[in-house]
């Protein structure tokens, strides 16, 4: 997460949904839900339903993250980012998923520096994409250790095992979705304010990037949406609503949380938060959301922003909710 984030610092179980997305998500050796009893016409039905597991594994998406730490500070063009960009590729490619690389070269206040997003994508019936994103470079501190546990190895985590229960669907989705895992995220100077202008800011290099290619291919208007993983795995979790975000977009993530048991996660207070990468996508046109937890968080950009500050438990309420989300936010763009 980049400097210019303000500093207005920040269960288990998945109410049924009608959409083969969350049922596809089970494990095959899982029992069948019961069927369901009939439901008058003046009901509401996907209130009367019981829940059903969903697949999303906290302990995975920790080992994710465990994983990244351990390759040490990610900044760009380092080797340490090189080997986390492959772990990446291939665990998204042993999910199923389609993989490419959006590869290209930044102007920073450091020179040159080589970048490439990762982009894993599960196709849908539609042309109707949503983009399911997070960082995966660390700031780069001359005298300071940081390895970004929560910033972003918890979302980098929480994105590959979304990655795997999206591949695991046995049918195909309403919408494509894409999984991009931005790279320049983070600030080149320390001092984030001595660098950079409004229009060429010093950070969100790979989305940026990645906006200028979907206008360029004239994909931009298929991109209906973006939710946007941040600083989502801190161990006291709570979720503030980014007062960038579109209302309708983070309207459903919220209330879908809530019905989800998780009240005092997604709390209506507002969370201030600038230069973070769905600010491209909202300068574009795109309705974008982001996940972020900035106030209560005394680790930012800090050198013990360590793997003790997250928890796998954290994770998989913020990657239920999204994956109980999406069938709700199909639904809504594709009429």
């Amino acid at each position: 997460m980049s400097r210019s984030k303000s500093k207005h610092r920040a269960g288990t179980i998945v109410l049924a949904l009608l959409s083969p997305l969350l049922f596809a998500a089970c494990p095959k050796n899982d029992p069948p839900p019961q069927p369901q009893a009939r439901v008058s016409r003046t009901a509401r039905p996907a209130e009367r339903l019981p829940p059903i597991p969903t697949s999303f594994n906290g302990e995975r998406a920790m080992d994710h993250a465990r994983k990244q730490i351990e390759f040490g500070p990610r900044p760009p063009a380092s080797p340490e980012l090189e080997k986390t960009r492959t772990y990446i590729v291939n665990q998204l490619k042993s999910s199923g998923l389609n993989v490419s690389l959006d590869e290209f070269t930044a102007t920073t206040p450091q020179g040159e520096k080589k970048m490439a997003n990762i982009v894993g994508e599960i196709p849908g019936t539609t042309k109707n994409i949503v983009l399911i994103a997070s960082h995966y470079d660390t700031k780069h501190y001359k005298d300071m250790r940081f390895v970004g546990a929560n910033d972003p190895a918890a979302s980098v985590g929480t994105l590959l095992e979304i990655g795997r229960v999206l591949g695991s669907m046995r049918d195909k989705p309403k919408v494509t979705y894409r999984l991009v895992f931005f790279d320049g995220e983070e600030a080149f100077c320390e001092n984030w304010d001595d660098c950079g202008t409004e229009a060429e800011p010093d950070n969100t290099y790979g989305s940026r990037h990645y906006v200028s290619q979907l206008r360029a291919k004239d994909e931009l208007p298929n991109i209906r949406a973006l939710i946007l993983l941040d600083m989502m795995g801190y161990k006291n979790l709570e979720l503030g609503r980014d007062t960038l975000s579109t209302k309708w977009l983070q309207d459903i993530i919220w209330q879908t949380g809530r019905e989800l048991g998780h009240g005092k996660i997604f709390v209506d207070r507002e969370e201030g938060v600038g230069g973070d990468d769905h600010e491209p996508f909202i300068r574009a046109g795109v309705d974008a959301v982001d996940l972020i937890q900035l106030s209560g968080y005394p680790y930012w950009h800090q050198a013990d922003d360590t793997i003790d500050k997250i928890s796998a438990q954290s994770m998989k309420i913020v990657g239920d909710t999204v994956l109980a989300s999406l069938p709700k936010i199909a639904d809504r763009i594709v009429k």
